[in-house]
């Protein structure tokens, strides 16, 4: 508080609330906290640590304290905090950061990828039907043969596959696999015809079936095509469900994640993790999007928000276009790849605005994937109609990956987030150009553009359509760089984040994407204890050697829920 208004509040006499004003003032508060928490107990005290805390306040420290949940107390000596019933923690110099947050991924689609056939790493079409001869091999005939991960840009003459290279090993299986971006399927000859998808059928609204010269279907899906074939596939028993959920929470604590922001749950998912939560088998916070329009958006609409500790569902994740690397991400000129093609664009802008004018009502967010300029440009405009200026809704866009420079602004205009992910730029970055051409890329994945307007990026990873480890996407956030350290300096190196930067963005512009930075995001007093010891220090280690950092424990709500060799 400035000292005209300090002097101004002792003016207006024994009504003000002396409380309130000191409390607003920094140094009181630290002294508040102290005097607050000098005497008391704590469950679990870290010792002997490099710890960063991401407050201005306070940067840096050796030792925190946890009580019920939440951190008590963080400094250099909080022996006083320590009884006999308090576990210690001895980091012996470890780093200690605030508990990664992943703005968006996808758990049970993570759980999925753990347990199905996984083709990150096959490099021509013939190595994935390789792999799905061998598992028909094993199969019954008519049993559904799942995949993901597939990507042709990974192989010779990066062109689509045919179903016919899947249907010669399995002929009797229906097969579907999904591109690793998730928004395009390859399919053989069993699963086209037992989703009657003939020379003939037209291309679904927002959807694309690849055809042959011939007119014949090809085996690829894009975007909504793959719904012709995915509704086939029996759906997932309840208990299955959970059991992905689980198997996915379990990977993400492993690698240092304590909270996620799912991008898209069903009515079933969120039952799911109800019982979770109340059977305490969650090992990680979960800010769930609802998945599109429909009953289950329409129940919220009604009640409201609603926030947990572990489990908090407010806003609604849609859905405007396609991915770049599928070409289905709406485009406001053609590919410069593919003549005549400007992708698809799924939803229109008065049907974006007419939801978010309807979240705005509720109290609830709008969550809105778009990738290419098109897409960005109708959801901007969308979310400018509802929004109406400056304002604390905390609309976001998902991905933001192509964008006009012109447009940006935009962004800062409505206080629109952008939530992007860093690994997509340097997964990307090997044929990016080639889709969009030398003037678009400019505006390609450029979160230092928002960073200098202002705009608040959150950082996640789109798992499983990329790796979910953070470390990973800090080392991508700060030198644009492959895992091989190329290109050298990195590409297009001037939208590098700084290491604070890089970490705010997993931290704490994450908890303020899920209105949670009163209560996650840095390590401070009353804030939730959740952070992860690191075996290397990431802010002053080599950028190389970031990628050899990993997770020795992971704390959320104050519970250990992942230890290396424990």
């Amino acid at each position: 508080m400035a000292d005209t208004q300090l002097e101004a509040a002792f003016q207006a006499g024994a009504s003000t609330d002396w409380y309130g004003i000191l409390s607003s003032m920094p140094f009181i508060v630290a002294l508040l906290a102290a005097l607050s928490c000098a005497a008391q107990t704590a469950d679990l005290v870290v010792i002997h640590a490099n710890i960063y805390t991401g407050e201005r306040s306070r940067p840096r420290a050796k030792a925190l304290a946890v009580q019920g949940g939440k951190i008590l107390a963080v400094g250099d000596d909080l022996g006083r905090h320590v009884g006999a019933s308090t576990k210690t923690i001895d980091a012996k110099g470890a780093t200690v950061v605030p508990g990664f947050i992943d703005s968006h991924g996808h758990m049970r689609g993570l759980g999925e990828s753990l347990e199905n056939l996984d083709f990150r790493s096959s490099k021509s079409s013939g190595a994935v039907a390789a792999m799905v001869a061998k598992e028909a091999a094993r199969r019954k005939p008519g049993e559904w043969i799942l995949g993901r991960s597939w990507d042709q840009t990974q192989w010779p003459g990066s062109e689509f596959p045919n179903a016919d290279e899947l249907s010669r090993g399995a002929p009797n299986n229906p097969v579907f696999l999904t591109r690793v971006d998730g928004h395009a399927a390859w399919v053989n000859r069993k699963a086209l015809e037992m989703a009657d998808i003939q020379t003939a059928t037209p291309d679904p609204a927002g959807g694309r079936i690849i055809r042959e010269s011939s007119g014949r279907p090809s085996g690829v899906l894009i975007d909504r095509a793959q719904e012709l074939v995915r509704r086939r596939i029996p759906a997932l028993t309840r208990g299955q469900i959970q059991a992905r959920l689980v198997r996915a929470a379990a990977e993400c604590a492993r690698l240092g994640l304590t909270s996620v922001h799912d991008a898209g749950i069903s009515a079933e998912d969120l039952a799911a993790y109800r019982e979770l939560v109340l059977s305490n088998r969650l090992p990680v916070h979960v800010y769930a999007m609802i998945r599109g329009e429909g009953s289950l958006w329409e129940e919220y609409l009604r009640r409201g928000p609603e926030v947990g500790e572990w489990l908090t569902v407010r806003s609604i994740k849609l859905m405007a276009d396609g991915a770049l690397g599928s070409r289905g991400a709406a485009m406001k000129d053609p590919y410069t790849d593919e003549a005549g093609n400007r992708g698809l664009l799924l939803l229109r802008k008065e049907d974006i605005a007419r939801v978010g004018k309807a979240a705005v009502k509720a109290g609830l967010q709008v969550n809105t994937h778009a990738i290419g300029d098109r897409g960005n440009r109708t959801v901007l405009e969308a979310y400018a109609e509802a929004l109406g200026g400056k304002n604390d809704h905390r609309f976001r866009v998902e991905h933001a990956q192509i964008v006009s420079v012109t447009d940006m602004p935009m962004f800062q205009q409505y206080s629109v987030i952008a939530s992007m992910q860093a690994t997509h730029a340097t997964s990307d970055m090997r044929w990016a150009h080639l889709r969009v051409g030398p003037q678009r890329i400019g505006g390609a994945y450029a979160w230092r553009k928002y960073l200098d307007l202002g705009v608040t990026v959150a950082n996640g990873s789109d798992f499983p359509v990329e790796s979910a480890n953070p470390l990973w996407g800090f080392y991508a956030a700060v030198t644009r760089q492959d895992q091989q350290g190329s290109p050298a300096g990195g590409w297009m190196p001037e939208h590098r984040m700084s290491r604070e930067e890089a970490l705010r963005s997993w931290t704490l512009s994450g908890a303020y994407a899920g209105f949670e930075e009163k209560m996650k995001g840095t390590l401070a007093p009353g804030k939730g204890a959740d952070f992860v010891l690191l075996t290397q220090d990431i802010m002053t280690i080599a950028p190389a050697e970031i990628l050899r950092a990993r997770v020795r424990m992971t704390v959320a709500g104050g519970r250990v829920v992942y230890e290396e060799n424990p």
